[in-house]
């Protein structure tokens, strides 16, 4: 029986007088890609901003890899395992694709200021093993020859893979992507779907939110549905697909 990575309890969250999310519950197994889909305010982002530590939840809890996640700040929850992209690309723009990866594996770095000022030999090790992880990463999301360009030169489908590299850094047990197929072709959507089979055939464990539902389908072992905050629905694509809740929230009733 599969484990399960994230087990969230009853998450609740409001904004002034706006429930943005009721009593959301959801688990997550280890090693499937878990979709998260909805209509446009059904609360999907920010469910996925309480799980990253953007937001504070007001009701419920979420265990990780079997014990309570702290959700008191990103970085808390990056150290703990869960790495995200965002929907609207956060690179470095003028630091090269190396270094944005290298910026992502600070996380789990162990020199401090005082060892990078004075340039110990320690530091000056484990610099060259982040150097080596980061060209690795690139290498891995397919993007090498790029290395040393800046961040804002690349493409777009380049700069998502390279925000996926960066996240990887992290060596997270858990990927969570904000709509990374946004603004992409045909053909890097097909490219990034493979990637993104490759990292869950790699034992990592990912959760996918994602507007294009076509992808979502054909890509998850598992979805979810969120309208007005609440979950609807949570079963194998072609369940979730033929479920009237589902085709109420996204068609409407009369259409259904």
């Amino acid at each position: 029986m599969p484990d399960v990575l994230l087990d969230a309890r009853n998450i609740g969250k409001r904004f002034g007088g706006v429930q943005a999310l009721k009593d959301v519950s959801l688990t997550i197994e280890s090693g499937e890609i878990y979709g998260l889909i909805g209509p446009n305010g059904a609360g999907k982002t920010t469910l996925f901003n309480v799980f990253t530590g953007l937001y504070p939840r007001d009701s419920g809890e979420v265990r990780f890899a079997g014990a309570p996640l702290s959700l008191d700040s990103p970085h808390a929850v990056a150290a703990a395992g869960i790495a995200r992209t965002f929907q609207n690309i956060r690179l470095f723009g003028n630091m090269t694709a190396l270094e944005n990866v290298m910026v992502g594996r600070h996380v789990r770095t162990r020199a401090g200021v005082f060892s990078a000022i004075l340039r110990t030999r320690a530091e000056r090790v484990e610099e060259a093993g982040i150097r080596r992880r980061a060209e690795e990463l690139l290498y891995y999301v397919g993007i090498a020859g790029h290395a040393d360009d800046l961040a804002r030169q690349l493409s777009y489908g380049d700069q998502r893979r390279l925000e996926i590299a960066r996240a990887l850094a992290t060596e997270p047990k858990l990927l969570a992507l904000d709509e990374p197929a946004a603004g992409m072709n045909a053909t890097e959507t097909t490219a990034l779907r493979g990637l993104i089979a490759g990292l869950r055939d790699d034992g990592l464990t990912v959760l996918l939110i994602e507007h294009d539902v076509k992808l979502v389908m054909g890509l998850c072992d598992r979805v979810a549905v969120l309208d007005y905050g609440e979950k609807i629905a949570e079963d194998v694509p072609a369940a979730v697909r033929a479920n009237p809740k589902v085709i109420e929230a996204y068609l409407g009733a009369s259409t259904a």
